[in-house]
């Protein structure tokens, strides 16, 4: 009987520690340069969250990211079954401290009624990238584009309409909620930054081994991933071995 109650009270403990961890903040600073980002613009600095879920926004992240950043671009599943609207407007309206709001679609924000979620983005000004991209132009007439895609999982992703809608010749970053879209990235596109979620990292990893990668920045053949661990949980509210993580994103002009 004792050793069946200290048992009991490691697993208690053990949950306990991961349920904290699932509930912790972090921003991770990225300094990113490429030699294709105009100089005119001196630098570009994104605030990216992705994978909300039934999380609030906690305030030591808003605080501090408020002044940072130039844009905040939301990578999906800002929300799941279940999570009141109420939830989504706290957290949008935090998030709009921090400046400008863009959006991609994940494949949790579908559980839910996706028409008044494309209206309540809408009335806090977000700008909805589904398939479509939005042109930042500085003085001497250089532009950045941010394009987005719908959420592939369901087909509903289509990058070609997306690059179409983007200035030529522009420095371009695509939001993506699955990472998986570097398989239909080609030389054409002329995508320099992808930035994703949808995996969690893996969310519990064991041993150091998870269903998905860490959270991380790769680059291949000039492309650069960001791929993050996502803010929320999903099915169970705990993690381990890939802490949540919210970014702030500079980029700068490299001549090399």
């Amino acid at each position: 009987m004792v050793l069946l109650l200290f048992f009991i009270l490691i697993v208690f403990s053990f949950l306990v520690y991961m349920w904290r961890i699932a509930k912790s903040d972090r921003i991770i600073e990225h300094h990113l340069q490429f030699p294709s980002f105009p100089e005119s613009f001196g630098k570009l600095t994104i605030f990216f969250i992705s994978d909300i879920h039934k999380r609030v926004v906690g305030e030591k992240i808003i605080q501090a990211a408020k002044e940072k950043a130039d844009i905040v671009v939301i990578g999906g599943d800002l929300a799941e079954k279940g999570v009141p609207f109420s939830r989504i407007k706290e957290n949008l309206g935090r998030l709009k401290e921090i400046g400008p709001m863009y959006f991609v679609w994940g494949n949790n924000d579908y559980e839910i009624d996706y028409h008044l979620l494309d209206a309540t983005l809408l009335d806090f000004g977000v700008k909805i990238l589904d398939n479509t991209s939005v042109t930042f132009e500085s003085y001497q007439g250089d532009k950045v584009c941010l394009l987005g895609i719908d959420y592939l999982g369901a087909n509903r992703d289509n990058i070609d309409l997306a690059v179409m809608d983007s200035a030529p010749n522009s420095f371009r970053i695509l939001v993506s909620h699955d990472p998986s879209i570097v398989r239909k990235i080609n030389p054409e596109h002329s995508i320099d930054l992808v930035l994703s979620g949808h995996t969690h990292g893996g969310q519990i990893r064991l041993f150091g081994m998870g269903p998905y990668e860490i959270g991380k920045v790769t680059v291949e053949n000039d492309l650069t991933l960001l791929v993050s661990n996502g803010y929320g949980t999903t099915l169970v509210p705990f993690r381990l071995g890939a802490k949540p993580e919210t970014h702030l994103i500079e980029i700068t002009h490299s001549s090399s």
